[in-house]
């Protein structure tokens, strides 16, 4: 398994009332850009407030990044903004063995990051969280025009349906 581009290890513990501030380095956003397929990250930057209850460590704060992804019409650079609310739950693995017990997930456990030993990587969830605050079908300006020149818009067509009926027109 490969390491983590962005890698911030927090021992649990070491982590109440643990205020951590995490800026990846040039290198590290150039290595969460390949991974996340976007054009560059230009900044990125958390703050996080850890809390820890016997072994499960909370952790919630703001994530700030600043993206250049590809328009999903026009493949043109696309700078975005983000500011997300950051939100996790790090819970010991389970003690049982695998396929041991059928587990339910309730809507509370979705948030929740399983770790063994006695360090969670905070860098990593923040990573993942940039990772789903990425609109993979984000369009530019140019998002109508590219349409225009593919011939996928019909000009007297109206309706939700009119690029769907331009696709089914012979070439």
């Amino acid at each position: 398994m490969t390491a983590p581009e962005f890698s911030r290890l927090v021992d649990v513990r070491q982590a109440d009332g643990l205020v951590q501030q995490l800026v990846p380095t040039a290198d590290e956003r150039a290595a969460l850009a390949r991974r996340f397929a976007l054009v560059s990250i230009d900044s990125l930057s958390a703050e996080l407030v850890l809390a820890r209850k016997d072994r499960t460590v909370s952790a919630t704060g703001r994530l700030l990044a600043e993206i250049v992804q590809s328009c999903a019409v026009s493949g043109e650079d696309l700078p975005v903004s983000i500011d997300e609310p950051l939100a996790f739950r790090f819970v010991p693995e389970a003690d049982h063995a695998p396929g041991e017990e059928e587990v339910e997930l309730d809507a509370e456990d979705c948030d929740e990051i399983d770790y063994s030993g006695s360090h969670v990587d905070i860098g990593e969830a923040v990573a993942q969280s940039l990772a789903l605050a990425i609109d993979p079908y984000a369009e530019g300006p140019g998002a109508e025009e590219a349409r225009r020149r593919a011939g996928l818009l019909d000009e007297s067509a109206t309706g939700p349906f009119a690029a769907l009926a331009a696709l089914k027109k012979p070439r």
